[in-house]
């Protein structure tokens, strides 16, 4: 749940006020109208900055956490999934901060890892000298392992505190609470870089990830699974979740005018604009009518130094080399967002769906509406069913927490237990 929907115009289509961004009642709202669909959980994106103009787009006004207490109050089975920054927080902090949010939410909440680069992030929190890539992933591991060793030292009955010594933090002590019902939240991580997959096979239970293709998808889906095997855990211990655009109609070609019409909002140039952020140079120069320069689709000189997502980086070229797009084809599969577009009808969607799951590209999605509430709304209503009725789909809440959803596996004791099989 990205503002009022994912696309960039998404805050001069709803039917919420365009200020609802900062309003905890909207995103209880769109939670409660989640849980009717039964999906997994509300997830939250989070820069600790501005990043656009608000006058082209509101960002997120609340911090995350602030806005999953709320709709934990409000809600009973929807997970909670909170995007926090291990650059610019505490692990003592953050550690006690999570596991109090999943001891009053009964056991739903999920923490996305990111390490953020973000130059306006950076001179919030005084950084003369943002660190390079290498630097916020090292900080990174080592922050998850301390906040993770935390969590377990909370869940131990006889649980003296921590003795944690590292590059970056001196932690002697503990938190002066106990576990939650699932134990502790789960990890989520994003990163697309060599560094994000590998902390994604260690320690995550999913992953966000952004592939274009299907191929990709697969290939991606492998990789992370083969890294949790090579740390000693279960192929399906990582659920992998494509992020999935959707502008659906009632036909396909109501879809493509609600689309049009939803571009027609942005300034021109935008999405290219948005493209050249992704490759790292800018594209104004080169016709969209012709092939993308070969030499925008290399390798990057320098990776610690690149200030974009790898990860949107690779599955962009990757896209664009297997199909031999020209620049403007690549623009539109790019739609400004980098993640897999859907615009179509439901049977489109939920095809889609089906069709990546069964080949071993996702166990799931990380659905992402055009606009909220009405991108939502068609998804449950005519998606959901869809995928109900093949089978591929719940149809009510069985468990209890968000670990036994995701894993298979209850809290008891302060070790996980596993309960069932799940499909990997």
């Amino acid at each position: 749940m990205l503002n009022l929907g994912i696309h960039t115009g998404a805050w001069r289509r709803t039917s919420e006020p365009p200020t609802a961004f900062a309003d905890p009642g909207y995103y209880v709202r769109m939670a409660k109208l989640a849980e009717r669909g039964k999906l997994d959980a509300l997830f939250l994106a989070d820069g600790p900055a501005l990043r656009e103009h608000p006058g082209l787009r509101p960002s997120q006004a609340l911090e995350p956490s602030v806005i999953l207490a709320s709709v934990a109050a409000e809600t009973e089975h929807l997970g909670l999934i909170g995007t926090l920054s291990s650059t610019f927080n505490d692990p003592v902090e953050l550690a006690h901060r999570l596991l109090s949010l999943d001891r009053i939410s009964g056991g739903r909440l999920a923490w996305n890892v990111v390490t953020t680069y973000s130059v306006p992030a950076g001179a919030n929190f005084g950084l003369a000298d943002y660190p390079d890539r290498h630097v916020r992933y090292r900080r990174a591991a080592e922050f998850v392992d301390v906040v993770r060793a935390l969590w377990r030292d909370a869940a131990d009955p006889s649980g003296r505190g921590i003795d944690h010594h590292g590059e970056f933090f001196t932690v002697v002590g503990g938190l002066p609470q106990g576990p939650s019902p699932q134990g502790h939240p789960l990890l989520v991580q994003a990163g697309g870089s060599p560094q994000g997959r590998e902390l994604a096979g260690r320690v995550a239970d999913a992953v966000f990830s952004a592939e274009l293709d299907l191929g990709a998808g697969i290939d991606h889906y492998r990789y992370v699974k083969d890294v949790a095997v090579a740390y000693g855990r279960r192929r399906h211990d990582v659920k992998i979740l494509p992020g999935l655009i959707t502008t659906i109609g009632s036909t396909k070609a109501e879809a493509e005018r609600r689309f049009a019409d939803q571009n027609a909002l942005l300034p021109p140039g935008h999405d290219l604009e948005r493209l050249s952020q992704v490759l790292g140079e800018d594209l104004t120069a080169y016709p969209l009518d012709e092939p993308v320069p070969a030499h925008l689709l290399g390798e990057v000189a320098d990776p610690a130094k690149f200030g974009a997502s790898l990860g949107f980086r690779e599955s962009v070229v990757r896209l664009i080399e297997s199909r031999e797009l020209t620049l403007g084809q690549a623009v539109r599969e790019f739609s400004g967002a980098g993640h897999r577009v859907v615009v179509g009808s439901p049977v489109d969607v939920a095809d889609t769906i089906e069709r990546w799951f069964l080949a071993g590209a996702a166990d799931g999605f990380n659905l992402m509406p055009d606009v909220f509430p009405d991108g939502l709304e068609i998804f449950v209503d005519e998606v959901v069913p869809l995928l109900q009725a093949r089978g591929l789909f719940r149809r009510d809440y069985a468990e209890s927490t968000l670990r036994e959803r995701f894993t298979g596996r209850a809290h008891s004791g302060g070790v996980p237990t596993l309960v069932r099989a799940r499909l990997a």
